[in-house]
């Protein structure tokens, strides 16, 4: 990488230097590649390092970079196309191959997650979590809220815990005949826990996926998905199953 005089550019330096950056990227870097630590870089182009992370996490978020634990910034694969369109995004009851089963348990949700429900603050709900793989590289992890009363004949005893708690809940699903649905794409931070599951850092930029499933008149559901944002790109449609795509070309949300 080469340096560059930023102090004459009128636009804001960081934006500046994420160009010249991404340029480098694509003459000089190989994808996998580890780039210098933010001292040398921030040395080689002449900026303060605050300026110097500005740049980099619009890079990631633009999926050019990723934050890898124990190893670095290094540079990203292209990104995959995930289709999230209403008839792509299918209803949690029914088997779907592309979400691993991690665990099933009875807890209270989040207050966004209780007022989308429309259940007390203090009521505990099943939540089953998911996680989607694909060519051995998790892209997103997922909750899904499930109130007592959408699976009314799940008994204690069929649903001890774990993976067999969340089986039994999905089996349960599968009895009611979905009616609509509506959903919301919004930028956020990976969380802890996400970002063991995503092999992110906690604080990366992620795509979280909220849908809510209606049967009967009522909300039966509530799926919250978190999509890595630095290797994911959403499209929207209905375009039939939901499906991975594998891009040939850097692309923004």
């Amino acid at each position: 990488m080469g340096t560059t005089q930023l102090e004459t550019v009128p636009e804001p330096k960081y934006r500046h230097l994420k160009t010249v950056i991404s340029e480098a990227l694509d003459s000089e870097f190989a994808v996998g590649e580890i780039l210098p630590n933010e001292r040398d870089l921030a040395a080689r182009f002449g900026v303060a390092r605050a300026t110097l992370r500005q740049a980099l996490e619009q890079l990631e978020l633009e999926g050019r970079l990723q934050r890898r634990r124990g190893v670095g910034t290094t540079v990203a694969p292209p990104r995959m196309g995930v289709s999230v369109g209403s008839a792509a995004h299918r209803w949690p009851g029914a088997a779907d191959a592309a979400w691993e089963l991690a665990d099933g348990v009875r807890e209270v949700p989040p207050a966004s997650v209780a007022r989308l429900l429309d259940a007390a603050q203090d009521e505990p709900v099943h939540v089953v979590r998911r996680l989607r793989v694909s060519e051995g590289q998790p892209v997103a992890a997922e909750l899904l809220y499930v109130p007592a009363a959408s699976v009314p004949r799940l008994a204690a005893a069929d649903a001890p815990s774990g993976i067999a708690r969340a089986q039994a809940v999905l089996r349960e699903l599968q009895g009611l005949s979905l009616e609509g649905e509506d959903r919301a794409v919004e930028l956020g931070s990976a969380r802890s826990d996400d970002a063991k599951q995503l092999d992110r850092l906690p604080g990366a930029p992620v795509l979280i996926v909220t849908t809510r499933y209606f049967v009967a008149g009522r909300t039966a559901a509530v799926s919250v998905a978190t999509y890595r944002a630095d290797t994911c790109r959403l499209t929207f449609g209905d375009s039939g199953a939901v499906e991975v795509l594998h891009s040939q070309e850097h692309s923004t949300v």
